[in-house]
């Protein structure tokens, strides 16, 4: 019974959201067992190219380390600013919010092959942050109730927060290189004078995420509308 609540707001969870999340869990619990090495995981061009380790392309946005404050750190605000960005700006546009995914991806993963970055889950939660900021600009910020900002400043106090733990600050500066590249090709270039819309969803992925439009010609059968028929007080349709 303790459960079901659990369950249920997993289970209410958008789609994107909840399939990301769910495969960050599981990589870090299926390492934690010891049923998978990172050293399986990490992105590495030369076994890419040469073994045919293609999903080393997945998985290095899949690993946040080993359970503990990190991990717990990055899976909150992974989750958080993925889940307002797919019922915020992405509502009812899943199979663009899954365009932005493979954007972010591919940018990154390009990006590796020049910086020595081994994970970029951290990276990719960046990129969903500065997005998310960028196109909720005007609201306030309360950070561990220390600093009051507005929303376009998060990804830059997230950049501090994470040199003060020590982390690798390409890591932070790539994820929001790669969020300023998605909002200016999506937000800023399509608005400005002859511009126009370079990143396309394929029709492929609105097929499979998007629901299909209603027609607006559509007159429904008196037996698909509700109230249809009429109960008499024994139960008989009259």
């Amino acid at each position: 019974m303790a459960f079901r609540p659990l369950r249920q707001e997993y289970l209410q969870m958008p789609v994107v959201t909840r399939a990301y999340t769910t495969a960050c869990v599981l990589t870090t619990l299926a390492v934690q067992l010891d049923l998978v090495s990172p050293f399986q995981l990490y992105f590495n061009p030369i076994l890419i190219v040469h073994q045919y380790q293609f999903w080393r392309l997945i998985t290095t946005f899949l690993y946040f380390g080993t359970v503990g404050f990190n991990f717990f750190f990055n899976m909150i605000f992974t989750y958080r600013y993925c889940r307002m960005l797919e019922e915020g700006p992405f509502r009812g546009k899943t199979a663009d919010f899954v365009m932005m995914f493979i954007f972010g991806g591919v940018s990154m993963i390009i990006f590796a092959f020049f910086v020595n970055l081994l994970f970029l889950g951290h990276a990719f939660t960046l990129m969903l942050v500065y997005v998310w900021s960028r196109r909720t600009p005007f609201v306030r910020m309360n950070f561990f109730g220390l600093l009051n900002f507005n929303a376009p400043l998060l990804p830059w106090v997230l950049l501090g927060f994470s040199v003060l733990l020590g982390n690798a600050v390409w890591v932070d500066l790539i994820g929001m290189a790669v969020g300023h590249m998605y909002y200016f090709v999506e937000d800023v270039f399509p608005n400005q004078r002859g511009g126009f819309r370079i990143l396309k969803t394929p029709q492929i992925l609105k097929k499979l995420f998007d629901e299909p439009p209603v027609d607006s010609n559509y007159v429904p059968l008196p037996e698909d509308r509700p109230g249809g028929f009429n109960w008499g007080q024994d139960g008989d349709i009259q």
